[in-house]
């Protein structure tokens, strides 16, 4: 990890730019389906956009730790805040892809893998501190 302030800032932003450039890509595909049975698909598919989410707090978490002086609690509000944002927009930008809708429920299990990962910040913070 680069120590240089402004290396961490660069580096940060960069994940967190290219983490939602790849789930704009995959937003932008009409069709993402596995080939598996549609139950496993769907597992597969409502666990994936956990993980996906789940990093993207991680990664605002981090991005905001080098670029303003908040104390943790806040970190953590504003990357779940962010996060459950841009799922938001995702699911509106996926209702304009042919083949594509747009649900409230994948929001709120985007918003739910962006949540386990505030519990998980919140837990080591706890122990750390």
């Amino acid at each position: 990890m680069p120590q240089n302030i402004a290396l961490k800032k660069i580096f940060w932003w960069t994940a967190l730019t290219l983490w939602m450039v790849v789930i704009y890509y995959f937003s932008s595909q009409p069709d993402l389906q596995s080939g598996l049975t549609t139950w496993i698909d769907l597992v597969l598919r409502k666990i994936a956009h956990m993980a996906e989410f789940g990093v993207l707090c991680y990664l605002w978490f981090q991005t905001l730790g080098v670029i303003m002086p908040l104390t943790t609690r806040p970190k953590i509000f504003f990357a779940l805040l962010f996060s459950v944002l841009y799922a938001a927009t995702d699911e509106w930008h996926q209702s304009f892809v042919g083949g594509r809708h747009g649900s409230p429920v994948d929001v709120l299990v985007d918003a739910f893998g962006a949540a386990v990962l505030t519990g998980l910040l919140l837990k080591q913070h706890r122990n750390v501190s």
